[in-house]
C-alpha cells in the first residue's frame, strides 16, 4: 500500500550582505515543489524530475540535494525497509543564488515528515535538509534550507550545535531580487573567497551583522542601509557577476534601503521600504543588467513569507 504527499518550500535569499552562511529569509511566489509516495515493496529509492530546470539536476539519488536529505531522513529514523519515489517539480534555476539545491531539499524532507505522521518538528528537519545541500554543493550550511522550511528570517547562532533562531520582523519591508540569466555555481562563488582576515576585517564585519539585526528589529532603516556592507564575500564575488556594481548604484538611487548579492549569486537583491516602490527599484535593476548584455527576472516579495507547506496529501 502506497501514500502520496505533494510539498512546496520556497526560494531564499541567504547572506543578506553581512550575515555570511549565517542569515537568510523565504521569498513569496517561487520555489520547487516534491511529491512523494512511499511503499513497503522492493522497489528501490527513485527520483523523478520534471518542471523548467530538471534537465540541470543530477537524477540519480544520492546525487540529487531532494534524494540526499530523504536518505539521511530515512537513515535517521530507522525506516530502511520504507522506499521512496520522488518527483521534483524543478522550478529554481540551478547556480541562481536563490536557493534551489535548498529549495528541492527543504520540499522532500517536509513531505516525508507529513508522509509519516510528522514524527519531527519542522525545525529538526533542517539538518537532514541541509544534507542536501552538501551532496548538490559541498558544504552543509543552513541559511537556504532553514528559511525554506521555516519561512521568515532567521539566523543561525551554531552550526555545532546546531541552533537556528527564527527572528519576527515586522516593520513592512520587502524585498526586490534581480535574477541575470548567467550561473554561478555555489562551489565556484565559494572557491574565489578569501581563507582567512585581518582581525580588524572581522571585527567590521560582525559589528555591521549585529547591527543589521538591531536595524531591523527596531524598524531602523538607516540603520539597515549602513549596515549592508559586506567585507568579506561580496568584493570577491562581483567578478562572478557582470553588471552587479551599476545594478546596485542604480537600486540605490531609487531609494532601496541597501543591496547585495543573494547567496553566492548571480542574483542581486535589495531592500526597500514600504515608503519605497519596488515596482521601481526592480525595473532600474533590470536595465543595468541589460546594459551589461543580461537578460534578468524580477520577484517582489515581503521580508516575512510562509515556508513549507503542503499542498496536497
Amino acid at each position: 500500500m502506497s501514500k502520496t504527499v505533494t510539498a512546496f518550500a520556497p526560494a531564499t535569499v541567504a547572506n543578506i550582505s553581512c550575515g555570511f552562511d549565517i542569515m537568510g529569509f523565504a521569498l513569496q511566489g517561487a520555489g520547487d515543489i516534491v511529491t512523494l509516495t512511499a511503499s513497503d515493496t522492493s522497489a528501490g529509492n527513485e527520483i523523478i524530475l520534471k518542471g523548467k530546470y530538471a534537465p540541470y539536476v543530477p537524477s540519480a539519488f544520492s546525487r540529487n540535494s531532494a534524494g540526499a536529505s530523504i536518505a539521511a531522513m530515512i537513515e535517521y529514523l530507522g525506516l530502511k525497509e520504507l522506499n521512496i519515489q520522488i518527483t521534483l517539480e524543478k522550478n529554481l534555476p540551478v547556480g541562481s543564488g536563490l536557493g534551489s539545491s535548498a529549495s528541492g531539499a527543504a520540499a522532500a524532507v517536509y513531505a516525508l515528515n507529513k508522509l509519516l505522521g510528522e514524527p519531527l518538528a519542522t525545525k529538526d528537519l533542517v539538518p537532514f535538509a541541509m544534507e542536501g545541500e552538501r551532496v548538490a554543493c559541498g558544504t552543509a550550511h543552513a541559511d537556504n534550507v532553514a528559511p525554506s522550511l521555516l519561512g521568515g528570517f532567521v539566523l543561525i547562532r551554531s552550526y555545532d550545535p546546531l541552533d537556528i533562531i527564527p527572528v519576527s520582523i515586522s516593520n513592512g519591508l520587502h524585498c526586490v531580487v534581480i535574477y541575470p540569466h548567467i550561473e554561478v555555481k555555489t562551489s565556484d562563488a565559494r572557491r574565489v573567497l578569501r581563507k582567512d582576515f585581518p582581525l580588524s576585517t572581522v571585527v567590521r564585519q560582525s559589528a555591521n551583522t549585529a547591527a543589521l539585526m538591531t536595524g531591523l528589529l527596531t524598524g531602523d532603516f538607516n540603520l539597515v542601509g549602513r549596515s549592508m556592507n559586506d567585507l568579506l564575500a561580496e568584493p570577491r564575488r562581483t567578478q562572478l557577476i557582470p553588471g552587479f556594481h551599476k545594478a546596485k548604484e542604480v537600486a540605490m538611487n531609487a531609494g532601496a534601503i541597501g543591496c547585495g548579492i543573494s547567496g553566492s549569486g548571480p542574483s542581486v537583491f535589495a531592500l526597500c521600504s514600504p515608503e519605497v516602490s519596488a515596482e521601481s527599484v526592480g525595473p532600474a535593476m533590470q536595465q543595468a543588467f541589460r546594459s551589461a548584455g543580461l537578460s534578468s527576472d524580477l520577484l517582489i516579495s515581503p521580508l516575512m513569507s510562509p515556508g513549507a507547506s503542503v499542498i496536497n496529501s
